[in-house]
């Protein structure tokens, strides 16, 4: 078996839903032996009974549930209890990473608070997933943070009103925060020998990735509409087309070079030098103008035939896929990990798209 990097950590989750578990996969992913912990009063943890209507009523996990709790060990355990909560606590002696996401208050009431678990472990890392870091004990949601934080009334359009991502990005943009957080303090702790508490709100992660739309209202005081896939700062960039044979595909052009070299191909090329396009600033005030000129001409090609033509000139574009076919490209299928649960095959993708390959390989 291939050396994976976090092998000999031992994780212990106390975590529910999405953003927690996705961690603890992360880690089960890269060689840590991961002990989930579900709550037996309710059968486990809430997301193995979130099923879509074609999946078993039956069966014990859910897809949804697949997605991000393969590769631990599973206990079911009462923390009103003190029995089952003393399992916890002899796991704890032999961990080097705590995952929680407890409801507000339930990490004082099960004696998971950080005084109490800094004092008992002192050189564990505490990885907690927390709602909004203003009003602690409000209970969040991935779709109420989206709206929260801006996410919600950049994304549709006009004519659909705001929208919400069709992932829970909310919970694993905090996933991932928390993944760097982790990994820091347990390479930290190499050297001062002490843990962590390593906390993350859905809130703050949502803020601090809003990156150039953040800037954009920042600098200037403008504050972004609903544009669709449009970019607010390029064009064509994210505009979408169809072309004759009814498949989509989307542009991202990002330079005056790849827009010429794109209208050459479409055989558009006396446009140009129409001062309303030759720049990118022009692009973005006319954008209408340019997305008929655009459709037109990809109206007149079969999609795959132009995106290969583009593709070959290094003109920025890429199909519009639906899952079913996104899991049919060399990478989809690359990034499918089938595990058993609990008698049942199940699938999901892999959270780790990066690969590490040590020097001695080569």
């Amino acid at each position: 078996m291939a050396h994976l990097p976090l092998q000999g950590i031992r994780v212990v989750e106390l975590a529910s839903v999405l953003a927690g578990p996705a961690v603890g996969m992360f880690l089960a992913e890269q060689g840590a032996e991961v002990l989930k912990i579900e709550n037996k009063r309710q059968g486990g943890d809430i997301t193995r009974f979130w099923k879509l209507p074609q999946e078993d009523p039956q069966a014990k996990v859910s897809a949804y549930f697949s997605a991000v709790n393969a590769g631990k060990h599973h206990l079911f355990l009462d923390l009103s209890n003190p029995d089952d909560r003393a399992q916890v606590h002899q796991q704890l002696t032999e961990a080097d990473v705590l995952l929680m996401n407890f409801k507000p208050g339930d990490d004082l009431k099960f004696g998971f608070d950080r005084a109490t678990i800094t004092q008992l472990y002192p050189q564990l890392i505490v990885g907690v997933i927390v709602g909004f870091e203003s009003e602690p004990e409000r209970v969040a949601y991935d779709v109420v943070v989206q709206a929260e934080t801006g996410y919600m009334s950049m994304n549709g359009l006009p004519e659909t009103g705001p929208l919400k991502m069709p992932v829970a990005l909310m919970d694993l943009l905090a996933a991932h925060q928390l993944k760097q957080g982790i990994l820091l303090a347990l390479f930290d702790r190499t050297k001062t020998g002490q843990g962590a508490w390593v906390s993350c709100s859905l809130e703050a992660a949502g803020i601090s990735n809003l990156a150039n739309q953040a800037s954009n209202f920042l600098m200037t005081g403008a504050v972004p509409q609903q544009m669709g896939s449009l970019h607010p700062n390029i064009a064509p960039y994210g505009d979408t087309f169809f072309c004759a044979d009814g498949k989509a595909l989307v542009l991202a052009v990002g330079s005056d070079a790849q827009f010429a070299k794109m209208m050459h191909l479409l055989e558009l090329a006396h446009h140009t030098t129409d001062n309303r396009l030759t720049t990118n600033a022009a692009r973005v005030k006319n954008r209408n103008l340019l997305q008929e000129i655009l459709q037109t001409a990809f109206a007149r090609h079969q999609r795959d035939e132009i995106l290969s033509q583009m593709i070959a000139a290094d003109i920025p574009a890429g199909a519009i896929r639906t899952l079913d076919e996104v899991f049919q490209t060399p990478k989809g299928k690359s990034l499918i990990w089938e595990t058993e649960m609990e008698g049942i095959k199940t699938r999901r993708v892999r959270t780790s798209g990066f690969q590490i390959q040590s020097n001695s390989t080569l």
